[in-house]
C-alpha cells in the first residue's frame, strides 16, 4: 500500500493569494510601533533596508524552491549541502517563525471582536479564531486556498480603498515633522517592526509539493506576491503619515499616551471621523487582512512541522497525513496547542520578536545553502535561477546577519530565550537521534 501524498490542487493565482495572505496583516498592525522607536526617517530607512533583504531573499529563495520543492522549505534546502545537524536548527528556525506568529495575529483579532462586541473576553475570540482555522485547514487545501484568495482579495482591496481617502489629505510636512527623534539606535530598533511588512512570504515554498506545477507555477507566486506587497508597503506607510504625522498612528491620546496597534483607524478617523460610514465600513472590512495572514500562516506552519516529523526530528505522528483529507493534520493541530500556550501568556510583542529571530535564521542559513548548492551540484535542473548570483543571496547575507545581531542588542531577554529552544531542542534531537 502506498503512502498518503499531499494533494496537488494550487495554481498561480492561489499561490500569489497565500504569499499576500501570509503578510498582509503587517500592513494592518505591528509596524507603527516601529515609528515610535525611530520617526518616520528611522523607521523609514529600516522598511527600505528590510524591503531591499525580502526582494533579493524572494528571488533567491525562488531557485530553492523550484529546483528542490518540499514542504520543508529550508529545512530540506539546508539538509540536501549543509548536513543534518544545520538542516535541524533552520527547521526549528522555521518552525519558530511559522508557530509563534499565528498568535499575535489571533490576540489583535479576539481585540478586533472585542471593540465592537465588548461583553466576548479577547481571549475567547483568539481560541475561537484558532480552533476555526485549524479545522478549515485539516478539512482541506483546497478549500483553505479558495478562503484564503477570497479573503486576501478583500484585504488587499480594502487597503487600496484606504490610500484612495487618505491620500487627497497628504501633506510632506508630516513626514519630515520630527523624523529622527533617537537617531541611528531608533533606525536599528525599528527592525523587527520593518520586518513584520514581509515576514511569512516564504511560507509560499512550504506548500510546494501542493503545487500542480511547482518547477513553473512558484516562481510566478513569489514574483507577483513580493511586488503587490512592496507597492502595499510604500503606499499604506506615507499615507498613513501624512496625514498628521507619525505620532498620530502610534499614540491613541497624543504623544507620550498608549500606543496603539490600530494605525490605519487612527489615521482615518483624522480624515473622516470615527462615526463616519466609511470609517465603519474600512474597520470592519480591516479584519480580512488579519484573518488572511492567521489563517495562511497556520497552513504553512503545518506542513513545516509535518516535515519534521516525516524526518523523525519530530515525533513521528506530525509526519503522518490524513488518509480521510490528505492533509497534515496532526501537525496542525500539534502547532495549535503550543499557539495557544502562547497566546495565553499574553505577551504579543515578545511572541512577534521571538517569530522574527526565527525568520532571520531561516534567511540566512537558506542563502548559504544556496550559494552552497551551486558549488557543489552545478547540474541540479533549476527551472528560475536567481538574477545577479552572487550578488543578491549576499545582499540578504549581510541585511540578515546586522539585523539579527541589532535583535539581539535590542531584544537581549527575548534573544535569550530563543537561543534557549535551539540549544534545547538540538539537545533533545542529538539524544533521541542517537
Amino acid at each position: 500500500m502506498s503512502a498518503v501524498k499531499l494533494k496537488k490542487t494550487l495554481t498561480p493565482f492561489a499561490l500569489w493569494a497565500l504569499g499576500v495572505g501570509y503578510v498582509i496583516s503587517g500592513m494592518y498592525f505591528g509596524w507603527n510601533l516601529g515609528l515610535e522607536k525611530g520617526g518616520t526617517l528611522g523607521m523609514g530607512m529600516a522598511t527600505v533596508v528590510v524591503m531591499i533583504m525580502y526582494v533579493t531573499f524572494t528571488f533567491s529563495y525562488t531557485e530553492l524552491a523550484c529546483a528542490i520543492p518540499k514542504a520543508g522549505g529550508v529545512f530540506d534546502y539546508a539538509g540536501r549541502v549543509l548536513g543534518k545537524d544545520i538542516a535541524f536548527i533552520s527547521g526549528i528556525a522555521q518552525t519558530v517563525e511559522f508557530v509563534f506568529a499565528p498568535p499575535a495575529i489571533a490576540f489583535a483579532i479576539g481585540a478586533y471582536f472585542n471593540a465592537f462586541f465588548p461583553d466576548v473576553p479577547i481571549i475567547t475570540s483568539a481560541v475561537i479564531a484558532y480552533l476555526l482555522f485549524t479545522g478549515l485547514n485539516i478539512i482541506g487545501v483546497k478549500a483553505a486556498a479558495i478562503f484564503e484568495m477570497v479573503i486576501t482579495v478583500l484585504a488587499v482591496g480594502e487597503l487600496l480603498l484606504f490610500v484612495g481617502i487618505t491620500v487627497p489629505h497628504f501633506e510632506a510636512s508630516n513626514l519630515v515633522h520630527n523624523a529622527f527623534p533617537n537617531g541611528w539606535g531608533g533606525a536599528f530598533a525599528a527592525i523587527p517592526f520593518a520586518i513584520w511588512f514581509f515576514l511569512g512570504i516564504e511560507g509560499i515554498a512550504n506548500v510546494a509539493e501542493e503545487t500542480k506545477n511547482p518547477q513553473r507555477d512558484i516562481q510566478k507566486g513569489f514574483g507577483w506576491a513580493i511586488f503587490t506587497l512592496a507597492m502595499l508597503c510604500i503606499l499604506v506607510f506615507t499615507s498613513s503619515i501624512g496625514v498628521a504625522g507619525w505620532e498620530a498612528v502610534v499614540y491613541r491620546d497624543g504623544i507620550g499616551g498608549e500606543t496603539s496597534d490600530s494605525p490605519l483607524p487612527l489615521a482615518l478617523s483624522i480624515v473622516t471621523g470615527d462615526n463616519h460610514l466609511m470609517y465603519h465600513l474600512l474597520i470592519t472590512v480591516g479584519l480580512f487582512g488579519l484573518v488572511a495572514s492567521f489563517h495562511g500562516l497556520i497552513l504553512a506552519a503545518g506542513r513545516s512541522t509535518y516535515e519534521m516529523g516525516k524526518a523523525h526530528n519530530f515525533p513521528g505522528m506530525f509526519g503522518k497525513i490524513s488518509s480521510k483529507f490528505r492533509t497534515p493534520a496532526y501537525a496542525l493541530l500539534g502547532n495549535m496547542l503550543v499557539g495557544l500556550l502562547a497566546l495565553f501568556s499574553g505577551r504579543t510583542g515578545e511572541i512577534i520578536t521571538l517569530s522574527v529571530f526565527g525568520a532571520l535564521t531561516l534567511y540566512v542559513i537558506a542563502m548559504v545553502a544556496l550559494i552552497r548548492l551551486r558549488k557543489v551540484e552545478p547540474g541540479l535542473d533549476r527551472p528560475f535561477r536567481v538574477p545577479f548570483f552572487p550578488l543578491f543571496p549576499i545582499t540578504v547575507l549581510v541585511i540578515g546577519i546586522l539585523s539579527l545581531v541589532a535583535m539581539f542588542v535590542y531584544n537581549w531577554g527575548v534573544g535569550l530565550i530563543y537561543l534557549l529552544i535551539l540549544f534545547l531542542s538540538y539537545c533533545l534531537f542529538k539524544v533521541f537521534k542517537r
